[in-house]
C-alpha cells in the first residue's frame, strides 16, 4: 500500500468513525436510555427506530458498511501501529494505545451484540425490553456489556480528538488541550447514559 493511499484511507477511517458511526453510537445509547423509564418507553423508542422509512437502506449504508470499514481497517491499524508507552509514557501515547485496544475489543463486542439482537430478530425473535433483560440477567454478560459500553464511549470520545487533529482542525497545543477536556466530558456523559441504560434492564 502506497503512503498516499494509506493517508486517504486513514482520513476516511477517521471520518467514518465520527460520521456516521459515532453519531449512531450516541443515538443508540440515548434510545437505550429510554429503558430507565420502563419497558413500555424502551419498546416504543425501539419500535420507532425499527420502523423508520427505508430502514434496511439506512442500516446497511449508514451503519453496517461504514462500521465494517472502520472496524476492519481499524484492526489493521491496531496491529501495525508501534506502541511505545514503555519508552515514552506520555498521556497521548497511552491514549493512542488504549484507542487501539478498545477498537479490537469493540470488534468482538459489536459482533456478539449484533448476533444476540439483529441476527436473532432475523430468526424471528423480538428485540425488546424482555430480550435485553434476559441477556443481562447473567452477571458475566452484564459485565461484558458494561465493558463494551465503556470501550465504545472512550473510543468515540478519544476518536473525536484524533479526528480533529488528523484533519488539521485543532493544530495549536492550546486547542488540542481544550479538545482533550471536551473529549473527557463526552466520555463521562455517554458512559453515564450507557451504563444507566444497562442497569435499567437488570
Amino acid at each position: 500500500m502506497s503512503r498516499e493511499s494509506d493517508f486517504y484511507l486513514r482520513r476516511l477511517h477517521s471520518l467514518l468513525g465520527i460520521i456516521p458511526v459515532g453519531l449512531f453510537v450516541a443515538q443508540h445509547l440515548v434510545i437505550n436510555h429510554f429503558a430507565t423509564r420502563g419497558p413500555e418507553a424502551f419498546n416504543a423508542a425501539s419500535d420507532f427506530m425499527g420502523n423508520l422509512p427505508f430502514v434496511l437502506f439506512l442500516e446497511w449504508f449508514i451503519i453496517y458498511i461504514p462500521l465494517m470499514f472502520h472496524a476492519f481497517y481499524g484492526v489493521y491499524i491496531a496491529f501495525t501501529a508501534k506502541n511505545n508507552v514503555q519508552r515514552y509514557g506520555t498521556f497521548r501515547n497511552w491514549m493512542f494505545m488504549l484507542q487501539r485496544i478498545t477498537g479490537v475489543f469493540l470488534v468482538i463486542f459489536i459482533a456478539w451484540h449484533i448476533f444476540q439482537t439483529r441476527v436473532q430478530k432475523a430468526l424471528g425473535a423480538d428485540v425488546d425490553f424482555d430480550m435485553m433483560a434476559d441477556i443481562l440477567s447473567n452477571p458475566l454478560m452484564l459485565a461484558f456489556y458494561i465493558a463494551g459500553v465503556l470501550a465504545a464511549t472512550f473510543h468515540l470520545a478519544n476518536g473525536v480528538w484524533s479526528f480533529l487533529v488528523s484533519w488539521g482542525i485543532t493544530q495549536s497545543p492550546r486547542s488540542q488541550t481544550i479538545v482533550t477536556y471536551i473529549s473527557m466530558a463526552i466520555f463521562l456523559i455517554l458512559s453515564v447514559i450507557g451504563v444507566q441504560a444497562l442497569l435499567a434492564f437488570v
